[in-house]
């Protein structure tokens, strides 16, 4: 049986089998599905299809947010870049873009894939087709890599929570990035437990951090944060394969997340009653309660 309930059992069947994290999940997915192999890498196929529609689409023709509050981040960042005055470096500063251009599409009603959410969509595609531009990857080495974030996301949502309104963004954009980094470190030849480590590494980096949509919007400052994501999926990755270990395991960086948002007031849990949402600039913005 190829089914894991935790990151240790997910880590044991890797060294066992000698496998990838990315096959492992493979099989599992055909395994617990009872569909051929053939359709669930198709259904990844279609989702990477659409991650990079989502990541590319805004860059070239901006779009502004049904909410208002966002609209043309990406290709301002992509002129950027273009003009040889980034500062990110390549792989960061594409990945920022894509990840930004993922959160526009979203929030003007396009398609996206939300891995987990649809309020931290960006960042697996911004790190992943970063890579992949960069490093020239084929998109059968991107799909591995999405079968690995995957069952990182699932680990999460079996474990603990990937909702905001539950864990606050730590639960989204924390989780986001975990899987992102683990991928990450598959993709650029990390061993299992690297994967892991970097995952763990980003849930502790990311510990805390609150959801406090401006007007309950997933626009602002969810884009901005999708960013951050990326950046600290490539900070846990590097760290991983240099080999630097991680003195706390996954399966407890996970419950700490979980039990940190079961914590975090009611106003910090994607209600728009703290944070950022109740800045007066943010308020400001609401015309429907009068910027109170």
């Amino acid at each position: 049986m190829m089914d894991f309930k935790n990151a240790k059992e997910l880590l044991e069947l890797c060294e066992s089998q000698s496998l990838p994290i990315s096959q492992v999940m493979k099989l599992r997915e055909v395994e617990q599905s009872e569909i051929s192999m053939e359709t669930v890498e198709s259904r990844m196929a279609k989702a990477l299809e659409i991650m990079r529609e989502s990541a590319t689409a805004p860059i070239h023709t901006p779009v502004k947010s049904m909410g208002g509050l966002i609209g043309g981040e990406a290709r301002k960042l992509a002129d950027h870049q273009e003009a040889g005055k980034g500062i990110c470096g390549p792989v960061l500063g594409k990945g920022i873009t894509y990840a930004m251009a993922v959160l526009e599409t979203n929030a003007s009603m396009g398609l996206i894939v939300a891995a987990p959410t649809a309020g931290s969509s960006g960042i697996v595609p911004g790190v992943l087709l970063a890579l992949q531009e960069c490093y020239g990857y084929s998109d059968e080495a991107i799909l591995k890599a999405l079968f690995n974030a995957g069952a990182v996301g699932y680990l999460a949502m079996r474990n603990a929570t990937v909702a905001g309104a539950v864990g606050g963004c730590q639960a989204e954009v924390g989780v986001a990035a975990a899987m992102a980094a683990s991928a990450a470190v598959e993709l650029m030849g990390g061993s299992p437990r690297q994967c892991l480590d970097a995952a763990s590494i980003v849930l502790m980096n990311m510990l805390g951090l609150v959801c406090d949509p401006v007007r309950g919007l997933v626009e602002y400052p969810c884009q901005n944060r999708n960013a951050a994501g990326v950046a600290n999926s490539l900070i846990a990755a590097e760290m991983a394969l240099a080999g630097i270990p991680q003195l706390i395991p996954l399966d407890e960086m996970i419950d700490a997340m979980y039990s940190v948002g079961k914590r975090l007031p009611a106003e910090l849990r994607e209600t728009a009653l703290g944070g950022c949402a109740v800045t007066p600039s943010a308020c400001a913005t609401c015309q429907g309660c009068g910027g109170v």
